[in-house]
């Protein structure tokens, strides 16, 4: 059976880096699913929920904001923040989120704004991906 060649790097470090059989992202449009053989793409990955399927088992990340580059036999992240759901502190990740929206009461310039609501972004998607992998 044909696999995919999964690469997800931040600016700190190579995340991840594995032959898998199917990987679902979080897209601008919404989640795509991408197997071998899919037609090359460039896009933009929003903070969400990285599914990852390899020998029958899946794996869940959560990931910011970034790019992500198909081909026919390999999927490329780049994402400003990725973490693997058992390396998730959701304590840290649930004050993260109070923080966050805090902040987004006070007045603040657009470019603190948007560096609030990513770090909410962030937190949220840890959040969903830790919660989500109890189940």
């Amino acid at each position: 059976m044909a696999t995919l060649k999964l690469e997800i790097v931040t600016p700190e470090a190579k995340i991840y880096s594995e032959d898998v059989d199917m990987v679902t992202l979080p897209g601008v449009e919404g989640e795509m699913g991408i197997y071998p053989m899919h037609v090359p793409l460039m896009t933009q990955v929003v903070a969400g929920e990285v599914a990852v399927r390899k020998g029958g088992q899946d794996s869940l990340l959560a990931v910011g904001d970034g790019f992500v580059q198909i081909t026919g036999d390999r999927v490329a992240i780049l994402t400003d923040m990725a973490i693997k759901a058992d390396d998730i502190d959701e304590a840290k990740a649930e004050e993260a989120r109070k923080r966050a929206e805090a902040r987004l009461q006070e007045k603040l310039s657009d470019e603190e704004t948007a560096s609030v609501q990513a770090a909410l972004a962030h937190s949220l998607a840890q959040l969903h991906v830790k919660r989500r992998n109890r189940r």
